[in-house]
């Protein structure tokens, strides 16, 4: 028994000349203790340096991500630019993103309608080749291209599910998406079904990310006075807009923009919303707001359209 006696002495007495014991737990200084001194030390400072980097670790907050939401609408198929691209791309800078996507913005490309739908992908690269040349901008400037077939063409490169700032619609580029129709609507010009339904799929899952109604308002902050707006301006625009909406244009077409309000209840049934659409707008509206975006426009901004 007294050996046994000597030893538990032995090891605390080695375990207090160890440096640095003292407030470590018992269990570290028993492990300690059986080290020979450099060892001892040196476990001493990865000891530390792995406690420090743990509470770092812990003190950080975490990155959001993005969550489901009650009324989030299922992803349409969307083609990827490859396949419109191909060797036409240009060298251009890293795409620009903004935190989410409160509204989306219509467009038509005031193009011709009698197209082939299968001729779609080219007519989708001379636009691109137009924008990026004669205009001089980076890329193409809807993030996405509805042809009249109802197929759904990815536009600006950045990834189809994030928020890609595009450049659509002078002043309101943050926080939207640009939804172009392949062809031209202006007044008494028949707008296919097939875009219609593909308009509010897309509409529906793009807002759906971030539970906005398609007919709700929310409100944006304009970031360039050429639009309808003063730079710096909060202004409460439908969730759900057309081109002219938030610029002096006659974008979509007249054709086109008179089908929005049916587009935003297509999209709205398709978020699984059931509630009557004759109640209180307001309401819907304030429970929409992601609140106005303010941050100053970069130098690129006028050339890109924002």
């Amino acid at each position: 028994m007294r050996v046994f006696g000597r030893r538990r002495g032995a090891h605390r007495h080695h375990a207090a000349r160890t440096p640095g014991t003292a407030g470590l737990p018992r269990a570290a200084r028993v492990t300690l203790g059986c080290l020979p001194g450099l060892a001892a030390v040196a476990a001493l400072v990865l000891c530390a340096y792995g406690v420090e980097n743990a509470a770092d670790t812990t003190a950080r907050p975490a990155t959001p991500r993005p969550t489901a939401t009650p009324y989030a609408a299922p992803r349409p198929h969307i083609v990827p630019r490859s396949h419109w691209l191909h060797d036409a791309a240009h060298a251009q800078p890293r795409p620009r993103y903004d935190d989410r996507v409160a509204a989306v913005f219509v467009h038509h490309t005031d193009s011709p309608n009698g197209y082939d739908c299968a001729d779609a992908p080219g007519i989708i690269q001379d636009l691109y080749t137009g924008q990026t040349g004669t205009r001089d901008w980076d890329d193409i400037g809807y993030n996405f291209v509805v042809d009249r077939c109802g197929t759904i063409y990815e536009g600006r490169a950045g990834g189809v599910e994030r928020a890609v700032t595009g450049a659509h619609t002078q002043g309101f580029n943050h926080r939207t998406t640009g939804i172009a129709a392949l062809g031209t609507f202006t007044e008494g010009l028949p707008v296919p079904k097939a875009m219609i339904h593909a308009i509010a799929a897309l509409s529906a899952w793009k807002l759906g990310l971030t539970g906005i109604d398609p007919r709700a308002n929310v409100r944006l902050v304009s970031s360039n006075g050429l639009s309808r707006y003063a730079a710096g301006t909060a202004a409460e625009l439908p969730a759900l807009a057309g081109h002219s909406d938030g610029y002096m244009t006659s974008c979509p077409g007249a054709a086109l923009h008179a089908r929005l309000p049916e587009i935003r209840e297509l999209a709205a049934r398709m978020q699984g919303r059931t509630e009557d659409p004759q109640q209180d707008h307001s309401r819907r509206a304030v429970s929409s707001d992601p609140g106005a975006l303010r941050s100053s426009p970069q130098p690129a901004d006028r050339r890109w359209g924002s």
